[in-house]
């Protein structure tokens, strides 16, 4: 099994704009993994991981009619609740995973569930991106809308930082670049969304069909500009009991934490990312950092001067053990350019990748 070690910075470097060139070449650049791994987070952090990532168990297991409460078919499964909405490398749905996805228009605005319709962008023409956001009702899963919020601002601040980083070799290294012109992209966007992974433990009948390659998450390219990640958690739901406990009339702040493994049991499980070579490599994200990709906007507004990364996800091969993990993909506002040269917009480019990928 290859393994590979991902460039690590610490966050005060990045506040102070300490990070060299040659850094991000090396974790952005042609010959790199397209990963950055940021440590000395905020202390706050490793709480609302716990926190955020027990909710993806607690999410995953609640009822369907639960589930009809918070799923928006018009949106394409792009807000609110997802299974089996993905399409996988075989053609298939995937339906090993459940996902939960939240604009980040809060980050803009507080009280703001999506991006404001443009006469371009319409609410009717593109719901994925412009539907508001469909949160579970506070009595099904109490606590949860506040946590994820907190985490994404969290993750999203770091992203300002990095893209910050980046501008500063983009300035120098391209041509009428504009001045922090991804800074400003990230840090202005109305349209970064947010991804609650829960990876279903595996059952005996899905471990009998054979390790096949690519069968929880196809290999892809991210199309944002920055995507801030978690490391995963692992759950042992045979021995952890991940259902909403009964309320009855009292609604608790938040859920009760729920116990984390101290390592995967599946040694393969988590992110593979294929290398300059197209060789599959493991990268390891440590629980007390956020780590970043490269997404395609980057590569597009960097001139290929920073390369989006090909990925995938594989769960575990584990009975009874769930992963959780989330993904914060920060995005440019739908009219931001994305191809400076051509000007073509976020939006535009974005409607022929979400066409591909869903079923």
């Amino acid at each position: 099994m290859a393994t590979a070690q991902p460039v690590v910075v610490s966050l005060k470097d990045l506040k102070n704009g300490d990070i060299s060139f040659e850094t991000l070449q090396e974790a952005f650049g042609p010959e790199s993994l397209g990963i950055l791994v940021v440590k000395d987070v905020p202390q706050e952090f490793a709480g609302l991981r716990h926190q955020l990532l027990s909710y993806a168990s607690y999410m995953g297991n609640l009822s369907e009619p639960d589930f009809e409460k918070f799923t928006n078919e018009a949106a394409k499964y792009l807000v609110g609740w997802s299974l089996g909405r993905e399409q996988l490398k075989n053609g298939g749905a995937d339906d090993l995973k459940g996902s939960f996805y939240a604009n980040c228009a809060f980050y803009v605005e507080p009280n703001r569930e999506a991006a404001t319709p443009t006469e371009r962008f319409t609410l009717k023409d593109f719901p994925e991106y412009l539907a508001p956001n469909s949160w579970p009702p506070n009595e099904t899963l109490p606590g949860f809308r506040p946590t994820m919020e907190q985490m994404c601002r969290l993750i999203i601040d770091t992203a300002v930082l990095v893209a910050r980083a980046c501008d500063k070799f983009a300035e120098k290294e391209i041509p009428e670049y504009p001045k922090s012109y991804l800074e400003k992209v990230v840090q202005s966007s109305s349209t970064t969304k947010a991804r609650l992974l829960h990876y279903y433990p595996m059952t005996e009948e899905i471990m009998k069909r054979g390790d096949e390659e690519d069968n929880w998450c196809s290999v892809h390219k991210d199309h944002g500009c920055l995507t801030g990640l978690t490391s995963a958690m692992f759950i042992d739901e045979l021995k952890v009991n991940a259902k909403v406990p009964d309320l009855g009339g009292d609604v608790p702040d938040r859920l009760p934490i729920l116990d984390e493994l101290t390592q995967s049991p599946d040694p393969q499980a988590g992110l593979w990312i294929k290398n300059r070579k197209g060789e599959p490599v493991q990268v390891k994200i440590p629980r007390d950092c956020i780590a970043f990709q490269t997404g395609e906007a980057l590569e597009r507004i960097t001139r290929g001067k920073f390369k989006a990364v090909e990925h995938s996800v594989r769960g575990a091969y584990s009975k009874g053990v769930a992963r959780n993990t989330l993904a914060v993909f920060t995005q440019p506002n739908l009219e931001d350019e994305v191809d400076l040269d051509q000007h073509i917009s976020f939006g535009d480019f974005a409607r022929g990748i979400i066409a591909k990928n869903t079923v």
